[in-house]
Parts: structure tokens; C-alpha cells; sequence
């Protein structure tokens, strides 16, 4: 079944779930993936319902690239109120409180652009019991359909409840324009669906965590044309973009099926996470799937090596107080609130011990037919001229050891790396820049 196909039975609710047989639907009314949209922008907005008062909700880049022309097509049909973010917005509280009063008086959202704009949107309209819809404006991550948004909040960088748009829009030739970097955040963004994959099978197999196959069956007709014609992004093809934009919308609506973003961030996203939270003063901009896709190199290799022998845990000897010296008060407790409904104390320690002594080749077997090799992701990102070092993305050793090393306290979800730092093997196995 097609990728394409696959879109249109998820919005009818027709999709049927390889392991219960059940039908599948999402709650995004429309979606469209068009070589273009020019002309089109009205009778989009048209068919969702919406009530007459729009507040279009972009930032000045994002404005010239797409706000202005969907304002111009709204402007008569609708009372339109243009929002347009000064610089580069943040996905963060204080951009959430400030578009929520900029758009007080609207009945609905419009975001156009990518990343931060959807995420504040979706959050800020969710806030507010605002519908919203989202024309992208570049290829650079997966959350344009996802239930969830992530933004930070004091300082702690968080996956927050939002909504799903009410209409996805993707204009192909809008995407093949945008900048370059942001063409192969996407390209990072959706490299990571193994090793997420392998996180949560893990978490799984060897705590009994509730896992789906769902999310990962709708990604597997676009993932492979995509991972091997990935130059093709950089040179205008519309059918590859065309791969990307379908990867990145199903592995969204993977994450809104199953209610949280576990199928789409694991730790690699944790990784990166921590980054976002303490990157050093002055470090030059970052896209997100630039770096996640660094980041999930270095989880494939974390697997690979974790995988060659059976790991042998100890509790966890870290105290509320341990988090608090170390973070500060209010991010020390949030952080620990995560943090310590994963935490392996005696009990939990010896429990997980005799389910890998019982359990470990099964672990190994099932894992390992889900991932890709580190080797081979590596050779992805580096045919479409991808970052794949910490170098890259403007990282000392020092921090992105410290990253990978300390990323698992901030979020609870065990992965790979809560496995290697039971086991004593983290530091060994953390790179050598």
C-alpha cells in the first residue's frame, strides 16, 4: 500500500492496524501534498469550516515565502488579522503568551511556516479551544500533524497535549524552495525512526511498556526511496520531496494514533533536548533535524554496541537532592518528577536483571531487525551534505559527551542509554570526537 493511499484511509478512518485488524482513523480533516497550491489557498481553508475571524500566524522569513500570498487569497471571504514574529521566534512560553494575545479575537489559527510556528500554534490554539490549520513552508521536521507541540517552559524543555490541525498543507514547489539547511533538517528528522523504534521496542521487551506497530507500517513505503534518492532534495525533484513531506506527515500521525510522540523521539530527541536547554552562549543557529540527525548517529552506534552482549544493571543511587544541586531548584524538580518514575531502585534493578538473563536473545533478535546500521545512516545524510559530526552542528566534545551522558534525566522514557548507564558501560561508549 502506498504511502499516498495510506494518507487517504488514515483520513477517512478507514486505515486498517496490522495487529488488531481495527480501522484507524486521525483527527485532521484535510491534507494536501501538491506539486503547488497558488490559487488554492481559499477553497482549502474553505472546506474546514472555519468561523469568519482568521489570525494568519507567521514570522517575517515565513511571510515572504507563503503568509502573504495566503492572507491576499483569504482577504474578502475572511476578516484576516496578519501576525508576523519578529526575528527568529522561539518554540518557548513567552512566544506562546504572546501570540495567544495577538490573536484573542480570532475563531481560528493559520500558521504558516515550520517548526516553531506549527508548535506555538497548535499549543496556543489547544490553550484557547481555537481550531487551527498549517500551510508549511519548508520540509524541516514531523510534527505538522501530530497531537503534541514541543516548547519550553522555564527552561525545561517539554512534549506538551496540543491539537492536530484541522488541515495540512504542503506546497512542493514552496518546499524545494526553502533554504537548504532546513531541506536536510528534514532529511535529519526522519532518519531516526529506527533508532526511536529500537528505544521503544526496548522499553518493551524489557519493562513491559506499551509499544505499536502502527506508527512504523505507514513509514515503510516512503523511508527507503527516500534514504536513497536523499540528493535528489537538494536538486528539485519533486518525487523525492514528495517521500520526505509523506515520511514526515505519516510519522506525525503515527504519534497522534497512539496519544504521545514515543514512536518519533527517543532518546535521540533527548540528546538533542539537552542540547536545546544548555547550549553554550554564542553557538551559532541550529535547525532541530539537523540536530537530531547527529544525534541519532550516535544512538545507532549506542545500540549496535549495547546489543553485542547482555547488560547486567545496578539501581540508580541519585536523590531528589542529587537533581536539585545539579539543575537548580525549579528545573532540578521538574527534572526529577520525570526522572524518577524510570528510576532503577533495588527492586526494579533485580526485576530487570532476570527479564535480560530470560529474555536477552529475544531482545537482541527483534531489536536488531528493526534498525538500520549506524554506517548506512551516516551514508544518507552524507549524500544529501548533512551534518554528522558534533563538530558540525558547533558542539565542543566536551558538551556532547555531557549530552549524551546526562540527556536521560530530563524526560521519562527509557532508552538505550538508561540501559548503558545501568550497566556501567555509558562512559565507554560515549564517542571520541
Amino acid at each position: 500500500m502506498s504511502g499516498a493511499l495510506k494518507i487517504a484511509q488514515l483520513l477517512a478512518g478507514t486505515y486498517r492496524d496490522s495487529e488488531s485488524g481495527e480501522p484507524v482513523g486521525v483527527k485532521t480533516l484535510a491534507l494536501a501534498i501538491e506539486a503547488t497550491l497558488d490559487g488554492c489557498e481559499r477553497q482549502l481553508i474553505d472546506a474546514l469550516g472555519f468561523d469568519k475571524r482568521l489570525a494568519v500566524v507567521s514570522d517575517t522569513n515565513t511571510h515572504a515565502a507563503l503568509a502573504g500570498r495566503v492572507e491576499s487569497a483569504l482577504r474578502g471571504r475572511y476578516d484576516v488579522a496578519s501576525v508576523v514574529l519578529p526575528g527568529t521566534p522561539h518554540p518557548d512560553d513567552t512566544t506562546v503568551a504572546v501570540v495567544r494575545k495577538a490573536v484573542a479575537s480570532a475563531d481560528a489559527l493559520i500558521a504558516v511556516g515550520s517548526g516553531t510556528i506549527n508548535d506555538v500554534c497548535k499549543y496556543a490554539g489547544a490553550l484557547d479551544g481555537k481550531p487551527y490549520a498549517v500551510f508549511a513552508t519548508a520540509p524541516s521536521m514531523n510534527g505538522y500533524t501530530s497531537l503534541n507541540a514541543a516548547i519550553t517552559v522555564h527552561g525545561h524543555k517539554l512534549s506538551l497535549p496540543a491539537q492536530a490541525p484541522a488541515g495540512a498543507f504542503f506546497d512542493l514547489a514552496v518546499l524545494a524552495a526553502a533554504p537548504t539547511r532546513l531541506i536536510r533538517a528534514g532529511l535529519g528528522d526522519s532518519l531516526c525512526r529506527a533508532t526511536a523504534q529500537a528505544d521503544w521496542l526496548l522499553s518493551h521487551l524489557l519493562l513491559g511498556t506499551p509499544y505499536r506497530q502502527l506508527p512504523f507500517d505507514l513509514l515503510t513505503d516512503d523511508e527507503a526511496p527516500l534514504f536513497s534518492n536523499a540528493p535528489g532534495l537538494l536538486a528539485g525533484d519533486l518525487d523525492v520531496m514528495r517521500n520526505l513531506v509523506r515520511t514526515l506527515v505519516l510519522a506525525g500521525f503515527g504519534t497522534a494514533i497512539v496519544g504521545h510522540s514515543q514512536p518519533a523521539s527517543q532518546g535521540e530527541h533527548l540528546v538533542s533536548h539537552y542540547i536545546d536547554m544548555f547550549e553554550p552562549a554564542g553557538r551559532p543557529q541550529v535547525f532541530h533535524g539537523e540536530q537530531v540527525g547527529v544525534t541519532t548517529l550516535s544512538m545507532a552506534r549506542l545500540q549496535e554496541r549495547m546489543l553485542e552482549s547482555p547488560p547486567h544493571v545496578v539501581p540508580d543511587p541519585r536523590t531528589q537532592s542529587d537533581f536539585v544541586a545539579r539543575y537548580g531548584e525549579g528545573l532540578g524538580q521538574s527534572c526529577w518528577n520525570e526522572y524518577e518514575r524510570k528510576r532503577l531502585d533495588g527492586r526494579r534493578a533485580e526485576a530487570l536483571n532476570a527479564t535480560i538473563a530470560a529474555n536477552w536473545p529475544t531482545v537482541v533478535e527483534r531489536v536488531g531487525a528493526i534498525t538500520l546500521p549506524s554506517a548506512h545512516l551516516a551514508a544518507v545524510l552524507r549524500s544529501a551534505g548533512s551534518d554528522v559530526t558534533p563538530g558540525d552542528i558547533h558542539l565542543s566534545e566536551a558538551f556532547y559527551r555531557e549530552a549524551l551522558g546526562r540527556c536521560r534525566d530530563i524526560r521519562d522514557r527509557y532508552t538505550f542509554l538508561d540501559l548503558a548507564a545501568g550497566a556501567g558501560r555509558l562512559d565507554a561508549m560515549l564517542p571520541k570526537l
